[in-house]
């Protein structure tokens, strides 16, 4: 694993409106890693994803990706530099096709041929979605939904990948088969940053983690330090 960092957030200030939602949150994602951010609901975890994706405008606060600032950029643009976001929710446009999100999911990209290719190598990863192709992606099943949100932002070609949630109401078969995809992921180079309700499986797939509490960072450290800290095994770990 490399030391350079790929995503740099320094005190980061979220508002919204008058309630404040975090608080001079610092993180570092280092290239090669899955890093977890593991919190109560409310603790601000999925508005650290929201705000790296631009889609909400922090307060104060730095945010380098690659070692340039993006605090200030357009959403798209944060895709055409790299960097991807699963939401949580899956959020799929339930009235297109399997197919036609996948090429959504490739919007930034004008290099046709190798959009093509890339199509393939999702149906090659997800081959449930190969299968459904064409069915609407409304009528998948909740972790079919899953695959394809996270199909559809690789169509983009991130070396980021933001995934908030990835297990949320799925059955325990199909979570532990979106963490292998996950884990695949990952070794195949794709650096990614995590928030997710199960804080052991989390932790257990990650190099790193941090502690949201109300908006700030409470705690942080190497995943298996956090997995063995009382004060998180009490809290998140049942």
């Amino acid at each position: 694993m490399s030391a350079q960092s790929v995503l740099e957030i320094r005190g980061l200030t979220v508002n919204y409106g008058a309630i404040q939602a975090l608080k001079d949150v610092t993180i570092t994602v280092h290239a090669g890693e899955v890093v977890t951010l593991i919190g109560a609901n409310g603790a601000g975890k999925s508005t650290t994803l929201r705000a790296v994706s631009r889609l909400l405008n922090p307060r104060s606060g730095s945010i380098q990706y690659q070692g340039k600032d993006i605090a200030r950029l357009r959403a798209d643009e944060v895709v055409r530099a790299g960097i991807a976001h699963v939401p949580e929710g899956r959020r799929v446009l339930a009235r297109l096709t399997v197919e036609d999100n996948l090429r959504l999911g490739a919007f930034v990209r004008t290099d046709n041929e190798a959009i093509e290719a890339d199509l393939q190598a999702q149906f090659k990863r997800f081959p449930r979605l190969l299968e459904r192709r064409k069915q609407l992606a409304g009528t998948l099943s909740g972790g079919e939904q899953q695959m394809l949100a996270i199909a559809r932002a690789l169509m983009s070609r991130p070396q980021l990948l933001l995934l908030d949630e990835p297990s949320l109401g799925l059955a325990p078969i199909i979570v532990r088969e979106i963490f292998s995809i996950i884990r695949d992921l990952n070794q195949s180079g794709v650096t990614i940053l995590l928030v997710e309700q199960n804080a052991t499986l989390a932790l257990k797939n990650s190099a790193r983690g941090y502690v949201l509490e109300a908006g700030q960072i409470t705690l942080e450290g190497p995943a298996g330090a956090l997995i063995e800290d009382e004060r998180v095994r009490r809290a998140y770990l049942g």
